[in-house]
């Protein structure tokens, strides 16, 4: 009888361990999945608040051309942002700078180099 009783203890006592690590491994299996949720989550959300942020700028850009166009700029204001863009391109990390022999042809440059970056 003791013997039967040490036997049913000793089977009791595996299928507790078994369901024990059932459970632990269910539950990081769960933990693991959420993880990789939320992980990619994150990286929509991101990529999200990327894209608005360059439609901003794109449209801020826009609206600038956009007020210049209606208050009829003349030549000395597009030479005037021609010498900006020129500015900002002279500021990155090129090692080069190409600069027209005559700075009246640089508003035909700063043209050509905002085409090209249209057509990219």
């Amino acid at each position: 009888m003791r013997a039967e009783r040490e036997r049913r203890e000793s089977i009791l006592i595996a299928e507790g361990q078994k369901q024990s690590a059932i459970l632990v491994a269910e539950g990081k299996k769960q933990s693991m999945i959420l993880e990789a949720e939320a992980e990619k989550e994150a990286a929509v959300q991101k990529a999200k608040g990327e894209a608005e942020a360059i439609l901003e700028v794109q449209k801020a850009k826009a609206d600038g051309l956009r007020m210049l166009k209606e208050a009829g700029a003349d030549a000395a204001v597009i030479k005037l942002r021609s010498l900006e863009a020129f500015e900002v391109a002279a500021n990155g990390q090129a090692t080069k700078i190409i600069v027209p022999s005559d700075m009246q042809n640089l508003a035909g440059v700063v043209t050509s180099v905002a085409e090209i970056a249209k057509t990219k």
